[in-house]
């Protein structure tokens, strides 16, 4: 499978409206739908956090991008590692995954799509994104959501850093 089509598999059925803090830790909440890779299995669902770790100084050089719990196989990691190597250039970052259980549901994946949205609307949520993505690409659905909002977060902080006189 090209790594294209790797990084289309996985998509962002809701994202959060918010840039990510120019300083400090971010949160980034979701709830992952995984896509069974055997028929006639079940949908899973698993609720988790991001967080972002921004440097408070940015040194020179080429701290390279950590990211931590991630991955539930090596093969994982050396895909997003390559993923990563040929589509942004991130460095002094350090993304960290926390999972919580997984709940096993027996709806179709855009219907639990749909049930997740209607929750979050209901209770008037809207900093939880819902990621989708078949089982073996957990880990490529979660590094696509970060980076997605570090990039659409990337002008916002710029301008921050600029009105704080850290840049020209």
């Amino acid at each position: 499978m090209s790594m294209k089509r790797v990084w289309n598999s996985v998509r962002i059925a809701r994202s959060v409206p918010y840039s990510l803090f120019t300083f400090g830790v971010s949160d980034l909440e979701y709830y992952l739908v995984l896509k069974p890779q055997a028929e006639n299995a079940q949908v899973k669902i698993r609720k988790g956090e991001i967080k972002i770790t921004k440097p408070l100084i940015v040194r020179p050089g080429d701290a390279s991008l950590e990211f931590q719990d991630f991955y539930e196989s090596e093969e994982n990691d050396s895909l997003v590692q390559f993923l990563m190597s040929r589509t942004a250039a991130f460095s002094n970052l350090k993304l960290t995954n926390h999972a919580g259980k997984e709940e096993i549901v027996s709806d179709q994946v855009e219907e639990v799509v749909d049930r997740l949205n209607q929750k979050l609307d209901r209770e008037d949520e809207d900093r939880i994104a819902i990621l989708v993505a078949p089982e073996p690409l957990a880990g490529v659905a979660l590094i696509r959501y970060a980076a997605e909002r570090i990039i659409s977060s990337a002008p916002e902080n710029l301008t921050e850093l600029r009105e704080k006189g850290f840049l020209p």
